[in-house]
This record gives C-alpha cells, sequence and structure tokens, in this order.
C-alpha cells in the first residue's frame, strides 16, 4: 500500500464498553466517525489509551480490523502491536500487518527492563516481520526503561522504515538530541498533549493525542499553526486547552477522556476495565468545570 506521512494530529483511540463491559463497538464507529469529521490526521487504536493491556488478543485484533474498516483508507491507521514479550509483539504485528494497518506502534518492552542491546534486537525482530512503518514509543514512565538516542539511530540506520517515534519522556531536551543526531531522518511524535506545542518548537511534527478524542479540530489546529511557524497563534490555542489537557491526566488514562467522551454524548459509557475503576466524584467536578469552561 502506498505510505503516508505519520505526522499531525493523530488521536490514541478510546476503546469504549458497553455496560457489559464488552467493546462497544457501535460506540467506537461514533468515535472514528466524529475523528473523521473533525478531520483528524491517523489513528492509533489498542495503545494505552485503548486499555490494550486488558484486552484480549482476540478484541485487540477485532478492533484494529474494525478500525481499519472504518478508516476506509481515509487516514492512516496506526496499530498498537507493542509488548514486554518479542514472540507476542511479533504475532500482534504479523496479524495488524494482514488486518491492513498502515503501520504499527511499539512500545518498549515494560516491566522486564531489556539493556539498550536488548532493545535493539526487540525493535530489529519487529522490522524484520514486516515492511510497512514501525513508529517506535519511548515512554519511560510506564516502561521503566527509554530507548536511547543510539538505539533510534541504529534502528534508523538499518531499517528504512523505522523512521517515526512518540516521545513521551517529557523532555524538549530529548526531541532536540533526537533532532541534532538524525535530522530529518527521523520523525518526532509528541505523546503529551501539553507539550505538543514546545516539542514542535524544537522540530516534531505532530503528536499522538488523547485530547483529540474529543477535540478533534482544536487539536489539529494547534498542530497546523505549529508546522506553518505561527506559534503565536498556536499558543493562543494551547493556552485555551491546556486546562483540560491537564485535567485529562488527574487521574489513570483513559478514565478522564471517556467520562468526557460519555458527557459529549460520542460514547454511551465511560465504563473502564480493573485494575482501572471510575473517577473520584471530586476529580470528576473539577473535569466537568473544565469542560463546563470550553463548552
Amino acid at each position: 500500500m502506498p505510505r503516508r506521512p505519520l505526522t499531525g494530529a493523530i488521536t490514541a483511540l478510546a476503546t469504549p464498553f458497553a455496560r457489559d463491559g464488552q467493546v462497544s463497538y457501535a460506540d467506537l464507529r461514533k468515535l472514528i466517525a466524529h475523528q473523521i469529521r473533525g478531520g483528524i490526521d491517523g489513528l492509533v487504536p489498542v495503545g494505552t489509551t485503548g486499555e490494550s493491556p486488558t484486552l484480549s488478543h482476540e478484541e485487540h485484533m477485532e478492533v484494529v480490523r474494525f478500525t481499519v474498516a472504518e478508516a476506509k483508507g481515509r487516514v492512516p491507521v496506526i496499530a498498537g502491536t507493542g509488548s514486554n514479550s518479542t514472540h507476542e509483539a511479533l504475532e500482534l504485528t504479523r496479524l495488524a500487518h494482514e488486518a491492513g494497518a498502515d503501520a504499527m506502534l511499539v512500545v518498549a518492552p515494560y516491566y522486564n527492563k531489556p539493556s539498550q542491546e536488548g532493545l535493539f534486537r526487540h525493535f530489529s525482530a519487529l522490522a524484520e516481520c514486516t515492511d510497512r512503518p514501525l513508529v517506535l514509543y519511548s515512554i519511560p514512565g510506564r516502561c521503566g526503561i527509554e530507548i536511547s538516542v543510539e538505539v533510534v539511530e541504529r534502528l534508523r540506520s538499518k531499517y528504512r522504515h523505522v523512521s517515526t517515534i512518540k516521545e513521551a519522556g517529557g523532555s524538549v531536551d530529548r526531541v532536540d538530541q533526537l533532532k541534532q543526531a538524525m535530522g530529518r531522518d527521523i520523525t518526532v511524535l509528541s505523546g503529551d498533549d501539553s507539550l505538543t506545542l514546545p516539542f514542535m518548537a524544537v522540530g516534531a511534527e505532530g503528536v499522538i493525542s488523547v485530547a483529540s478524542n474529543l477535540f478533534v479540530r482544536e487539536v489539529r489546529r494547534i498542530v497546523e499553526l505549529a508546522r506553518s511557524n505561527d506559534f503565536t497563534a498556536a499558543a493562543r490555542v494551547h493556552r485555551r486547552l491546556y486546562p483540560a489537557f491537564r485535567t485529562l491526566f488527574i487521574e489513570p488514562n483513559p478514565v478522564p477522556i471517556k467520562v468526557a467522551l460519555a458527557r459529549a454524548g460520542i460514547i454511551a459509557d465511560s465504563g473502564v476495565r480493573a485494575p482501572l475503576c471510575e473517577m473520584s466524584n471530586a476529580n470528576r467536578a473539577r473535569l466537568e468545570a473544565v469542560l463546563a469552561a470550553l463548552d
């Protein structure tokens, strides 16, 4: 399939559940339609925001297939296929390739904390099982390790379809390091809504966003303005949305964004799977106040 740029405003999709705890494909269809109407540049099903840790393998792949079918080729679909088991990540990557995903998002292995050489071998194995783009995902706060700039350079040099990284370590300096090392050879996407603008100021090309589940046009507008070097106008939109960017993470993701989506009527139920649980009343009131102000 023709390669499309993995840049701009890309949504890390929530996975809606029905009241019985099963995946609600009717609500997922509505959520995807909301994204397409808003002009989103790409979709990421079954990432962390999609509650991949508590989906069965069958559910995981069905959500990928469903998203590919609903997107109808209008935007790239970047399937989450990472794991702390290389064998499992290989199987998910192979199945996502067969399902028609345009690219795969592969997180650093978590919990077992491999060495940087182990990381290189892990991602190399994934790169060799598909010719479609792999988006590396560095999020040391969840994984306990960071994908080093050296490993990114080695992978980029060996595999031309490993050219994008979702950077969620919270460091502008880290984006600078990647760009100093590889320049245009590496595409950096912010993994934090509140850091999209400063990351883009030093060379990032977009965001894989949680907030854009709800605020599609607004997040896309920030990215468009930043990419056209109008950082003054981008900052105005950023500042208006900043309270939401912060409040959407006062409890573990995707708990708050699901509450916000249900409030907007985009999904019917804000339920999450254990060990996640519903928002506290106090935090729900804080979120409601921020969303009402934006309304």
